[in-house]
Protein backbone atom coordinates (compact mmCIF):
# COMPACT_ATOMS: atom_id res chain seq x y z
CA UNK A 1 0.00 0.00 0.00
CA UNK A 2 3.04 2.48 0.67
CA UNK A 3 3.91 2.49 -3.00
CA UNK A 4 1.01 4.65 -3.67
CA UNK A 5 1.78 7.46 -1.33
CA UNK A 6 5.09 9.17 0.04
CA UNK A 7 6.00 8.55 3.27
CA UNK A 8 4.88 11.66 5.31
CA UNK A 9 7.95 13.10 7.21
CA UNK A 10 6.66 16.30 7.82
CA UNK A 11 6.48 18.08 10.94
CA UNK A 12 2.95 18.63 12.37
CA UNK A 13 3.53 22.06 12.41
CA UNK A 14 5.98 24.88 11.40
CA UNK A 15 5.54 28.32 12.85
CA UNK A 16 5.95 31.33 9.82
CA UNK A 17 9.18 33.45 11.12
CA UNK A 18 10.67 36.40 9.57
CA UNK A 19 14.36 35.75 9.93
CA UNK A 20 16.10 35.71 6.77
CA UNK A 21 18.42 32.53 6.72
CA UNK A 22 21.23 32.65 4.52
CA UNK A 23 22.79 29.13 5.06
CA UNK A 24 21.84 26.42 2.65
CA UNK A 25 19.35 24.13 3.78
CA UNK A 26 16.45 21.89 3.14
CA UNK A 27 14.31 24.03 0.97
CA UNK A 28 10.67 22.58 1.72
CA UNK A 29 11.48 23.25 5.74
CA UNK A 30 12.31 26.85 4.40
CA UNK A 31 8.95 27.15 2.51
CA UNK A 32 7.26 25.88 5.19
CA UNK A 33 8.49 28.53 8.14
CA UNK A 34 8.08 31.74 5.42
CA UNK A 35 5.75 34.44 6.24
CA UNK A 36 2.40 33.76 4.19
CA UNK A 37 2.73 37.05 2.73
CA UNK A 38 5.75 36.06 1.42
CA UNK A 39 4.66 32.11 0.41
CA UNK A 40 2.06 33.51 -1.61
CA UNK A 41 3.59 35.31 -3.98
CA UNK A 42 6.04 32.02 -4.37
CA UNK A 43 2.52 30.35 -5.08
CA UNK A 44 1.39 32.98 -7.81
CA UNK A 45 4.36 33.14 -9.78
CA UNK A 46 4.49 29.15 -9.74
CA UNK A 47 0.75 29.51 -10.68
CA UNK A 48 0.79 32.20 -13.55
CA UNK A 49 3.88 29.83 -15.13
CA UNK A 50 2.13 26.72 -14.96
CA UNK A 51 -0.64 28.39 -16.62
CA UNK A 52 1.42 29.07 -19.26
CA UNK A 53 2.67 25.90 -19.74
CA UNK A 54 -0.45 23.84 -19.56
CA UNK A 55 -1.78 26.62 -22.16
CA UNK A 56 1.07 26.58 -24.45
CA UNK A 57 0.62 22.68 -24.39
CA UNK A 58 -2.90 22.22 -24.51
CA UNK A 59 -4.13 25.17 -27.04
CA UNK A 60 -1.00 26.51 -28.69
CA UNK A 61 0.91 23.44 -29.83
CA UNK A 62 -2.59 21.83 -30.98
CA UNK A 63 -3.15 24.10 -33.76
CA UNK A 64 -5.89 25.11 -31.27
CA UNK A 65 -7.81 21.86 -32.33
CA UNK A 66 -10.00 19.99 -29.44
CA UNK A 67 -9.89 16.34 -29.27
CA UNK A 68 -11.16 16.38 -25.56
CA UNK A 69 -13.59 18.90 -25.02
CA UNK A 70 -14.26 18.51 -21.62
CA UNK A 71 -13.15 20.24 -18.21
CA UNK A 72 -12.05 16.87 -16.37
CA UNK A 73 -9.08 15.86 -19.05
CA UNK A 74 -9.60 18.00 -21.71
CA UNK A 75 -9.42 21.80 -23.13
CA UNK A 76 -12.15 22.32 -21.19
CA UNK A 77 -10.23 22.56 -18.14
CA UNK A 78 -7.74 24.82 -19.60
CA UNK A 79 -10.28 27.50 -20.12
CA UNK A 80 -11.22 26.87 -16.56
CA UNK A 81 -7.73 27.81 -15.17
CA UNK A 82 -7.61 30.49 -17.25
CA UNK A 83 -10.97 32.06 -15.66
CA UNK A 84 -9.68 31.19 -12.18
CA UNK A 85 -6.58 33.15 -12.83
CA UNK A 86 -8.29 36.32 -14.30
CA UNK A 87 -10.55 36.26 -11.42
CA UNK A 88 -7.51 36.52 -9.06
CA UNK A 89 -5.43 38.93 -11.30
CA UNK A 90 -7.81 40.97 -13.65
CA UNK A 91 -5.98 39.82 -16.29
CA UNK A 92 -8.34 39.87 -19.09
CA UNK A 93 -6.06 38.42 -21.84
CA UNK A 94 -6.85 35.09 -19.60
CA UNK A 95 -10.63 35.63 -20.18
CA UNK A 96 -10.22 36.53 -24.14
CA UNK A 97 -8.17 33.38 -24.07
CA UNK A 98 -10.73 31.58 -22.13
CA UNK A 99 -13.70 32.15 -24.23
CA UNK A 100 -11.52 31.74 -27.26
CA UNK A 101 -11.36 27.94 -26.02
CA UNK A 102 -14.76 27.59 -24.84
CA UNK A 103 -15.64 28.16 -28.39
CA UNK A 104 -13.81 25.73 -29.81
CA UNK A 105 -14.93 23.61 -27.22
CA UNK A 106 -18.57 24.31 -27.53
CA UNK A 107 -17.62 23.06 -31.33
CA UNK A 108 -16.08 20.00 -30.37
CA UNK A 109 -19.22 19.27 -27.97
CA UNK A 110 -21.82 19.28 -30.32
CA UNK A 111 -22.46 15.80 -30.68
CA UNK A 112 -21.97 14.55 -27.02
CA UNK A 113 -24.47 12.79 -25.35
CA UNK A 114 -22.77 13.54 -21.86
CA UNK A 115 -24.60 16.46 -20.01
CA UNK A 116 -22.62 17.19 -16.77
CA UNK A 117 -19.95 20.00 -15.87
CA UNK A 118 -17.30 18.28 -15.72
CA UNK A 119 -17.11 15.50 -18.85
CA UNK A 120 -20.32 17.21 -20.83
CA UNK A 121 -21.48 19.94 -22.77
CA UNK A 122 -23.15 21.64 -19.67
CA UNK A 123 -19.62 22.52 -18.78
CA UNK A 124 -19.01 24.23 -21.55
CA UNK A 125 -22.15 26.35 -22.01
CA UNK A 126 -22.03 27.08 -18.10
CA UNK A 127 -18.64 27.81 -18.06
CA UNK A 128 -19.41 29.89 -21.49
CA UNK A 129 -22.17 31.96 -19.99
CA UNK A 130 -20.30 32.80 -16.86
CA UNK A 131 -17.14 34.33 -18.40
CA UNK A 132 -19.19 35.97 -21.20
CA UNK A 133 -20.47 38.09 -18.09
CA UNK A 134 -17.31 38.74 -17.04
CA UNK A 135 -16.64 40.38 -20.50
CA UNK A 136 -19.63 41.88 -20.58
CA UNK A 137 -20.90 40.33 -23.87
CA UNK A 138 -24.30 39.62 -23.43
CA UNK A 139 -25.02 38.21 -26.53
CA UNK A 140 -22.88 35.35 -26.11
CA UNK A 141 -24.40 35.33 -22.54
CA UNK A 142 -27.82 34.52 -24.20
CA UNK A 143 -26.58 32.12 -26.71
CA UNK A 144 -24.76 29.79 -23.87
CA UNK A 145 -27.50 29.77 -21.56
CA UNK A 146 -30.09 28.99 -24.31
CA UNK A 147 -28.01 26.18 -25.54
CA UNK A 148 -27.76 24.97 -21.66
CA UNK A 149 -31.62 25.23 -21.21
CA UNK A 150 -31.44 22.78 -24.05
CA UNK A 151 -29.73 19.98 -23.12
CA UNK A 152 -31.87 16.89 -22.45
CA UNK A 153 -31.26 14.46 -19.49
CA UNK A 154 -32.06 10.69 -20.93
CA UNK A 155 -34.06 8.37 -18.86
CA UNK A 156 -31.34 5.85 -18.71
CA UNK A 157 -28.78 8.44 -17.18
CA UNK A 158 -26.65 7.56 -14.05
CA UNK A 159 -27.10 9.70 -10.87
CA UNK A 160 -23.53 10.42 -10.20
CA UNK A 161 -21.33 13.51 -10.71
CA UNK A 162 -19.23 12.81 -13.57
CA UNK A 163 -21.70 11.89 -15.78
CA UNK A 164 -24.62 11.59 -14.38
CA UNK A 165 -27.56 13.73 -12.93
CA UNK A 166 -25.78 14.95 -10.04
CA UNK A 167 -23.24 16.66 -12.80
CA UNK A 168 -25.93 18.12 -14.08
CA UNK A 169 -27.55 19.92 -11.41
CA UNK A 170 -23.83 20.89 -10.15
CA UNK A 171 -23.63 23.02 -13.53
CA UNK A 172 -27.05 24.77 -12.44
CA UNK A 173 -25.96 25.33 -9.49
CA UNK A 174 -23.02 27.17 -10.63
CA UNK A 175 -24.93 29.16 -13.09
CA UNK A 176 -27.22 30.16 -10.46
CA UNK A 177 -24.26 31.31 -8.06
CA UNK A 178 -22.51 33.51 -10.69
CA UNK A 179 -25.05 34.73 -12.77
CA UNK A 180 -28.12 34.98 -10.14
CA UNK A 181 -30.84 32.46 -8.39
CA UNK A 182 -33.35 31.25 -10.51
CA UNK A 183 -31.12 31.65 -13.65
CA UNK A 184 -31.50 28.03 -13.97
CA UNK A 185 -35.48 27.46 -12.52
CA UNK A 186 -36.05 25.57 -9.33
CA UNK A 187 -38.53 23.84 -11.60
CA UNK A 188 -35.81 22.84 -13.77
CA UNK A 189 -33.36 21.28 -10.94
CA UNK A 190 -36.26 19.81 -8.79
CA UNK A 191 -37.25 17.62 -11.58
CA UNK A 192 -34.04 16.17 -10.87
CA UNK A 193 -33.61 15.65 -7.29
CA UNK A 194 -36.81 13.78 -7.76
CA UNK A 195 -35.37 11.54 -9.95
CA UNK A 196 -32.53 11.44 -7.92
CA UNK A 197 -34.35 10.70 -4.68
CA UNK A 198 -36.66 8.28 -6.29
CA UNK A 199 -33.29 5.87 -7.46
CA UNK A 200 -31.65 6.39 -4.42
CA UNK A 201 -34.70 5.02 -2.21
CA UNK A 202 -35.60 2.64 -4.49
CA UNK A 203 -32.56 0.83 -4.56
CA UNK A 204 -31.67 1.65 -0.74
CA UNK A 205 -34.75 -0.94 -0.26
CA UNK A 206 -32.97 -3.80 -1.49
CA UNK A 207 -30.92 -3.50 1.23
CA UNK A 208 -27.92 -2.28 3.11
CA UNK A 209 -29.19 -0.03 5.34
CA UNK A 210 -28.76 3.14 3.89
CA UNK A 211 -31.76 6.26 3.41
CA UNK A 212 -30.41 6.43 -0.33
CA UNK A 213 -27.87 4.09 -2.51
CA UNK A 214 -26.92 4.26 -6.07
CA UNK A 215 -25.31 1.91 -8.50
CA UNK A 216 -22.59 3.06 -11.64
CA UNK A 217 -21.04 0.69 -14.14
CA UNK A 218 -22.49 -2.28 -11.66
CA UNK A 219 -20.72 -0.84 -8.31
CA UNK A 220 -22.41 0.77 -5.68
CA UNK A 221 -19.98 3.68 -4.93
CA UNK A 222 -19.23 5.77 -2.19
CA UNK A 223 -16.77 8.48 -3.47
CA UNK A 224 -17.39 12.13 -5.21
CA UNK A 225 -16.87 11.20 -8.69
CA UNK A 226 -18.93 8.23 -9.05
CA UNK A 227 -21.04 7.42 -5.70
CA UNK A 228 -22.92 8.35 -2.50
CA UNK A 229 -20.55 11.22 -1.33
CA UNK A 230 -20.58 13.21 -4.63
CA UNK A 231 -24.94 12.99 -4.89
CA UNK A 232 -25.12 13.83 -1.38
CA UNK A 233 -22.85 16.89 -1.88
CA UNK A 234 -25.22 18.29 -4.61
CA UNK A 235 -27.95 17.52 -3.31
CA UNK A 236 -26.95 19.50 -0.07
CA UNK A 237 -27.24 22.22 -2.85
CA UNK A 238 -30.94 21.87 -3.20
CA UNK A 239 -33.82 22.87 -1.86
CA UNK A 240 -34.96 19.59 -0.26
CA UNK A 241 -37.74 18.76 1.78
CA UNK A 242 -37.82 17.69 5.06
CA UNK A 243 -37.96 13.62 4.33
CA UNK A 244 -35.32 13.82 2.16
CA UNK A 245 -32.85 15.73 4.07
CA UNK A 246 -33.04 13.28 6.34
CA UNK A 247 -32.43 10.93 3.98
CA UNK A 248 -29.30 12.97 2.82
CA UNK A 249 -28.60 12.60 6.61
CA UNK A 250 -28.80 9.11 7.34
CA UNK A 251 -27.09 8.23 4.25
CA UNK A 252 -23.75 10.39 5.40
CA UNK A 253 -24.16 8.67 9.04
CA UNK A 254 -24.11 5.56 7.09
CA UNK A 255 -21.13 6.31 5.68
CA UNK A 256 -19.31 7.17 8.89
CA UNK A 257 -20.73 4.50 10.70
CA UNK A 258 -19.10 1.74 8.43
CA UNK A 259 -15.81 3.63 7.31
CA UNK A 260 -12.47 1.35 8.00
CA UNK A 261 -10.75 1.66 11.38
CA UNK A 262 -8.27 3.68 10.04
CA UNK A 263 -11.26 6.38 9.11
CA UNK A 264 -10.62 5.96 5.52
CA UNK A 265 -13.58 4.66 3.42
CA UNK A 266 -14.49 2.39 1.39
CA UNK A 267 -14.61 2.64 -2.45
CA UNK A 268 -17.92 0.80 -2.63
CA UNK A 269 -20.44 -0.82 -0.61
CA UNK A 270 -18.58 -4.09 -2.73
CA UNK A 271 -15.49 -3.31 -1.77
CA UNK A 272 -15.24 -3.05 2.12
CA UNK A 273 -12.51 -4.85 3.49
CA UNK A 274 -9.74 -3.16 0.91
CA UNK A 275 -8.55 -0.28 2.94
CA UNK A 276 -6.07 1.56 -0.17
CA UNK A 277 -7.67 4.52 -2.00
CA UNK A 278 -7.04 7.76 -0.57
CA UNK A 279 -8.17 10.57 -3.43
CA UNK A 280 -10.95 12.79 -4.35
CA UNK A 281 -13.00 10.22 -6.30
CA UNK A 282 -12.42 7.44 -3.81
CA UNK A 283 -11.77 7.04 -0.28
CA UNK A 284 -11.68 9.93 2.68
CA UNK A 285 -10.41 13.22 0.98
CA UNK A 286 -13.97 13.36 -0.94
CA UNK A 287 -15.95 11.98 1.63
CA UNK A 288 -14.49 14.82 3.96
CA UNK A 289 -15.20 17.71 1.47
CA UNK A 290 -18.74 16.60 1.35
CA UNK A 291 -18.73 16.00 5.38
CA UNK A 292 -17.13 19.86 5.81
CA UNK A 293 -19.95 20.91 3.34
CA UNK A 294 -22.80 18.90 5.93
CA UNK A 295 -21.43 20.65 8.71
CA UNK A 296 -21.98 24.39 6.48
CA UNK A 297 -25.55 23.39 5.75
CA UNK A 298 -26.91 21.19 8.48
CA UNK A 299 -24.41 22.52 11.08
CA UNK A 300 -24.47 18.81 12.91
CA UNK A 301 -21.22 18.62 15.20
CA UNK A 302 -20.92 14.86 14.17
CA UNK A 303 -19.70 15.55 10.70
CA UNK A 304 -16.95 18.01 11.06
CA UNK A 305 -15.70 15.63 13.53
CA UNK A 306 -15.74 13.11 10.64
CA UNK A 307 -14.40 15.26 8.22
CA UNK A 308 -11.51 16.26 10.84
CA UNK A 309 -11.22 12.34 11.28
CA UNK A 310 -10.94 11.44 7.54
CA UNK A 311 -8.54 15.09 7.09
CA UNK A 312 -5.81 13.07 9.34
CA UNK A 313 -6.13 10.16 7.18
CA UNK A 314 -5.48 12.43 4.43
CA UNK A 315 -2.32 14.01 6.01
CA UNK A 316 -1.08 10.80 6.73
CA UNK A 317 -1.40 8.81 3.24
CA UNK A 318 -2.52 11.64 1.10
CA UNK A 319 0.99 12.44 -0.29
CA UNK A 320 -0.10 10.54 -3.51
CA UNK A 321 2.71 9.18 -6.23
CA UNK A 322 0.53 11.62 -8.58
CA UNK A 323 0.18 15.13 -8.69
CA UNK A 324 -3.56 15.74 -9.94
CA UNK A 325 -7.38 16.81 -8.43
CA UNK A 326 -8.95 13.44 -8.88
CA UNK A 327 -6.34 11.14 -7.36
CA UNK A 328 -3.13 13.48 -6.52
CA UNK A 329 -2.01 15.30 -4.05
CA UNK A 330 -3.08 18.60 -5.32
CA UNK A 331 -6.89 16.96 -4.89
CA UNK A 332 -6.12 16.21 -1.28
CA UNK A 333 -4.79 19.56 -0.26
CA UNK A 334 -8.32 21.50 -0.55
CA UNK A 335 -9.43 18.93 2.65
CA UNK A 336 -7.27 20.77 4.98
CA UNK A 337 -8.20 24.08 2.90
CA UNK A 338 -12.06 23.07 3.15
CA UNK A 339 -11.22 22.97 7.26
CA UNK A 340 -9.46 26.25 7.51
CA UNK A 341 -12.21 27.98 6.15
CA UNK A 342 -14.61 25.96 7.66
CA UNK A 343 -13.26 26.58 11.33
CA UNK A 344 -10.78 28.68 11.08
CA UNK A 345 -7.75 26.71 12.56
CA UNK A 346 -4.41 27.81 10.98
CA UNK A 347 -3.22 24.21 11.71
CA UNK A 348 -5.40 22.46 8.82
CA UNK A 349 -4.37 25.91 6.93
CA UNK A 350 -0.15 24.31 7.67
CA UNK A 351 -1.82 20.68 6.45
CA UNK A 352 -2.47 22.12 2.99
CA UNK A 353 0.28 24.89 2.61
CA UNK A 354 2.67 21.53 3.45
CA UNK A 355 0.59 19.50 1.15
CA UNK A 356 1.14 22.68 -1.60
CA UNK A 357 4.81 23.49 -0.61
CA UNK A 358 5.48 19.66 -0.86
CA UNK A 359 4.65 19.57 -4.88
CA UNK A 360 6.26 23.16 -5.12
CA UNK A 361 9.31 22.17 -3.78
CA UNK A 362 9.53 18.63 -5.59
CA UNK A 363 6.80 17.58 -8.39
CA UNK A 364 8.66 18.30 -11.63
CA UNK A 365 11.88 16.72 -10.05
CA UNK A 366 10.09 13.64 -8.63
CA UNK A 367 8.08 13.24 -11.79
CA UNK A 368 11.25 14.33 -13.83
CA UNK A 369 12.81 10.95 -12.18
CA UNK A 370 9.71 9.02 -12.65
CA UNK A 371 9.20 8.71 -9.23
CA UNK A 372 5.86 10.26 -9.43
CA UNK A 373 3.00 10.16 -12.01
CA UNK A 374 2.41 13.50 -14.28
CA UNK A 375 -1.21 12.36 -15.22
CA UNK A 376 -2.53 9.78 -18.20
CA UNK A 377 -3.06 13.53 -19.41
CA UNK A 378 -0.13 15.87 -18.22
CA UNK A 379 -1.28 19.12 -18.65
CA UNK A 380 -5.07 18.18 -17.77
CA UNK A 381 -6.91 19.68 -14.54
CA UNK A 382 -8.22 16.95 -12.93
CA UNK A 383 -5.11 14.47 -13.78
CA UNK A 384 -1.85 16.39 -14.56
CA UNK A 385 0.06 19.17 -13.71
CA UNK A 386 -2.88 21.60 -14.76
CA UNK A 387 -4.59 21.09 -11.30
CA UNK A 388 -1.30 21.96 -9.13
CA UNK A 389 -1.81 24.63 -11.39
CA UNK A 390 -5.15 25.17 -9.89
CA UNK A 391 -4.62 24.68 -6.47
CA UNK A 392 -1.13 26.93 -6.22
CA UNK A 393 -3.95 29.75 -7.73
CA UNK A 394 -5.59 28.38 -4.32
CA UNK A 395 -3.47 29.09 -2.10
CA UNK A 396 -2.64 32.80 -3.31
CA UNK A 397 -6.04 33.31 -1.24
CA UNK A 398 -6.99 30.13 0.74
CA UNK A 399 -9.96 30.96 2.56
CA UNK A 400 -11.43 31.64 -0.93
CA UNK A 401 -10.16 28.21 -2.32
CA UNK A 402 -12.75 25.75 -3.65
CA UNK A 403 -11.99 22.20 -5.19
CA UNK A 404 -12.42 22.46 -8.72
CA UNK A 405 -16.13 21.72 -10.04
CA UNK A 406 -16.95 20.45 -6.73
CA UNK A 407 -17.33 23.09 -3.92
CA UNK A 408 -19.09 26.36 -4.78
Amino acid sequence: MVDRFFPNVLPDFVSETTEQKEEVGDTLMKLLSMPYSSLSQHFKRAALDLKETVTLDTWGLTGQEVSDFTLYCGTLGTAFILFKSYQLTNNTADLSLCLAIVDACNSASFSSRDVTFLCGRAGVCALGAVAAKHAGNQELLDYYLTQFKGINLSSNLPDELLYGRAGFLWACVFLNKHLGEGTIPSTTTRAVVDEIIKNGRLLAKKGGGSPLMFECYGEKYWGAAHGLAGIMHVLMDMELKPDEIMDVKGTLRYMIRNRFPSGNYPASEQDRKRDVLVHWCHGAPGIALTLVKAAEVFGDDEFLEAAVDAAEVVFNRGLLKRVGICHGISGNAYVFLSLYRKTGNVEFLYRAKAFACFLLDRAHKLISKGEMHGGDKLYSLFEGIGGMAYLFLDMIEPLGARFPAYEL
